[in-house]
């Protein structure tokens, strides 16, 4: 079984977007995409808008973040021109955060004030004008706070045995995002129905426990440096199989829809787990000159991925802070503000 590479690094290295750990991901990734998206049957159901059919083969459970946007972009090299990607989209009412909520729950801007809409909407501009030849379609799934509490014990025993407050907000998020009903909406004033009929979704799972993407990964490197990352590192690797990755399989095949994990390819994650910690995360990193690209200047976690992101023409995605999905999406702490993440279900 691989194990992390948990020696402390003799010296720091300054990664950008030439270093050669970010061009080894690139192909990586690439090679994990082309396993998981080529060759994908064509769905048995097509995707209904008005006036016209389309069958999408390929959805991405898509925050606008980093880790799927690297892949959306990835698989616009990929796929052939003729296949659209839908760009799957959830924001939901929350009536603690919208306190109004109960009078606004048809409202647009409920949806639009949630972080990851904002993001996400931001993230899909970049992907157009970087992939202008692509058809990219971003749709809005819009969740309101009655339609949640309906599903709330569904969602529950779908992620069982997990069942604390932070596994039920994630799995709100991937559960309705997974059922890909919402709307076809390239601008906040246009919303045409639309379910995708994509039966596989990418999802971005893996590149935070491997590239330090977590706020917990500073936190452990401020406190005691490389050594207190590594650990954390190594407990967050451990156990992604037990926490994350069957919760996440069952809420989302649930809508007989299949997710796949680009970041989690063999391959790709036997580099990840051997190469010297340097070479992922930015931390430690010597003081950058300029006389660089920019890429030098990004943040430290996840900062291969980051860097990798910028040598593929995604400026602003490259930059964009890490934000959980839950909060994001704005599942957390939905019905009280006074519990946390791991407090169990009553």
């Amino acid at each position: 079984m691989l194990s992390l590479n948990k020696q402390p690094p003799s010296a720091t290295i300054l990664l950008n977007s030439n270093a050669s750990s970010v061009l080894h991901l690139e192909q990586l990734l690439r090679a994990s995409l082309s396993l998981r998206i080529l060759n994908i049957p064509e769905p048995p159901v097509a995707g209904v808008t008005t006036g016209n059919e389309r069958v999408p083969r390929l959805a991405i459970l898509f925050s606008g973040g980093l880790d799927c946007t690297v892949l959306a972009r990835l698989a616009h090299d990929i796929l052939p021109l003729t296949e659209g990607i839908d760009l799957l989209n959830v924001a939901f009412e929350n009536p603690r955060i919208h306190k109004h909520a109960s009078n606004r729950a048809n409202s647009q801007a409920v949806y639009e004030l949630c972080p990851d809409r904002a993001t996400g909407r931001t993230s899909y501009r970049e992907l157009q004008r970087t992939c202008p030849d692509r058809e990219w379609s971003f749709i809005a799934i819009n969740i309101p706070y009655s339609e949640t509490m309906d599903h709330r014990q569904k969602v529950i025993k779908l992620m069982h045995p997990h069942n604390t407050e932070m596994d039920l907000s994630i799995s709100y998020a991937l559960y309705f995002a997974a059922r890909g009903a919402g709307y076809l909406s390239p601008s906040p004033s246009e919303l045409t129905p639309y379910t995708t009929s994509s039966r596989v979704l990418l999802s971005g799972l893996g590149a935070d426990e491997l590239f330090g993407g977590y706020q917990r990964h500073a936190t452990a490197y401020g406190r005691t440096g490389f050594l207190g990352l590594l650990d954390e590192l190594d407990l967050d690797i451990s156990r992604l199989g037990k926490r994350n990755l069957g919760r996440d399989d069952r809420v989302i095949s649930n809508w007989g829809r299949e997710a796949r994990f680009p970041y989690l390819d063999e391959q790709l994650l036997a580099w990840a787990l051997s190469a010297p910690v340097t070479e992922k995360c930015g931390f430690g990193e010597p003081a950058a000159s300029e006389d660089g690209d920019g890429s030098e200047m990004l943040e430290p976690g996840k900062k291969v991925l980051r860097c990798l992101a910028w040598k593929l023409g995604m400026r602003d995605v490259a930059k964009e802070k890490k934000r959980a999905i839950q909060f994001g999406a704005r599942t957390a702490k939905m019905e009280t503000g006074k519990t946390k993440g791991t407090t169990l279900l009553g």
